[in-house]
């Protein structure tokens, strides 16, 4: 868990700005939920290693030395959405479209990118099982990503029930799929002696493990190539077609060109039951974002099952991608103010701060300087703080209703009618340094 320095801020603003854009110009609503939800809410829904991860908070008050835990932070955004529909679906659209950009929390071991305390940037559809959602869902990620400044990026796609199906015909009995599903995911981090190890801890035969080898052993394996191995095993399974759908559809957006077919695609989380989805970028282990269908998770609440569908951006990721490669134009960083006001001597503190309201009137960032101090150490301050004008009022201005504005960029300094003083500086602003 982390402090966030003014810089930080304003990087993870600007991030969220474009995401948020992005999410509401294809008709998302926002929504927020508590950072603390009921521990049984959240326990079995995200498998074995999931539940490991969750900060439980202790009994309150009386019940403190029970040592027992009552309450959890949230874990993601997804179970508590799928609380919210069941909880306030009579006050919602049955087709509702959300996005919520909040922090979860994980008992994790920090590491590169990695931390306990993390934003989430989700997207979520409900009500409807139409592949139109998940083309969709990609379209956006895509806009997000290319608006974020990656030129270079793809969309994993792959199907829950399409890999239990594998599993089935490799000859891996069901009670051992989750297991198998959590190490597969590792794939691209461990390679294939990795995943070979870990399956052989889970007693998953020589035989089983080559089968999944032959699916897999290769850069790419189409979807027609998973088609014929099913084919020859007597049927294909309806995940086939979704996922050709959702691919001829999303080729009329913009995440036409981005989205690719990957046969080991897993997804840890226990709750998705259909297409699942991920981005990654070239050179990085791991992945930006990712999501899936989940069409169960809801009636877990509501005891009525709610078709659901949702993708998430991972904000300490992006940042963390975005500031190695120098991504970040630059006007995100540095300048807090458009002016710096300068106090002249002690006697005309009042008259400064009537200066720097008016200057905020007039839509302009303004900083005060708080001390009488010599000039050239208040000029040095400004530029340190990567302020580029700054206004002097000595007493010959005072006399003759003028500001003296200097441009610590050019050293051009110009005195003008206080009352045009707004309009200058806007103007000075719009020349180039």
């Amino acid at each position: 868990m982390r402090d966030f320095l003014p810089d930080d801020v304003r990087r993870r603003e600007h991030v969220i700005g474009i995401i948020t854009r992005v999410y509401e110009r294809y008709g998302f609503e926002p929504l927020e939920t508590p950072a603390v939800e009921n521990l049984e809410t959240l326990t079995g829904k995200y498998g074995d290693e999931g539940n490991k991860l969750i900060f439980k908070i202790l009994k309150r008050g009386e019940h403190e030395k029970s040592g027992e835990a009552d309450l959890a932070l949230r874990y993601d955004l997804t179970v508590p959405l799928a609380r919210v529909m069941a909880q306030h679906h009579a006050k919602l659209p049955r087709l509702f479209k959300r996005y919520q950009i909040q922090p979860v929390w994980r008992a994790d071991r920090p590491a590169r990118g990695r931390f306990r305390e993390f934003y989430q940037c989700d997207v979520d559809s409900l009500g409807s099982t139409s592949p139109v959602v998940e083309a969709e869902l990609c379209a956006a990620v895509a806009d997000a990503m290319t608006e974020l400044g990656f030129s270079q990026f793809l969309i994993r796609l792959n199907h829950r029930q399409l890999l239990t199906a594998v599993l089935d015909v490799c000859g891996i009995p069901a009670g051992k799929h989750a297991g198998v599903l959590v190490t597969l995911d590792k794939l691209d981090k461990i390679g294939w002696e990795g995943v070979s190890d870990d399956l052989a801890k889970q007693d998953i035969t020589a035989a089983a493990l080559a089968g999944l080898k032959s699916v897999g052993d290769r850069p790419t394996v189409t979807l027609d190539e998973i088609a014929a191995l099913f084919a020859k095993a007597g049927s294909i399974p309806p995940a086939v077609d979704n996922l050709r759908e959702i691919v001829g559809l999303a080729g009329h957006t913009s995440a036409g060109t981005r989205i690719v077919f990957d046969r080991f695609l897993a997804r840890g989380l226990s709750y998705y039951t259909g297409a699942i989805m991920e981005v990654n970028v070239p050179d990085l282990a791991g992945s930006l974002g990712g999501g899936g269908r989940y069409d169960n998770l809801i009636g877990m609440f509501s005891g009525q099952d709610i078709p659901a569908c949702g993708f998430s951006l991972g904000l300490e990721r992006i940042l963390v991608v975005m500031d190695e490669r120098q991504m970040f134009p630059p006007s995100v960083g540095g300048r807090y103010a458009d002016v710096m006001v300068t106090i002249w001597n002690e006697a005309s503190k009042t008259d400064a701060l009537a200066l720097a309201s008016e200057l905020r009137k007039a839509g302009l960032r303004v900083d005060v300087y708080p001390e009488a101090d010599k000039l050239g150490k208040q000029f040095k301050h400004a530029a340190s703080r990567h302020v580029p004008l700054v206004t002097v009022v000595g007493d010959d201005e005072r006399a003759a209703a003028t500001v003296t504005i200097k441009d610590l960029r050019s050293g051009r300094q110009d005195a003008i009618p206080r009352t045009e003083a707004g309009t200058h500086i806007r103007q000075a602003l719009e020349r180039a340094p």
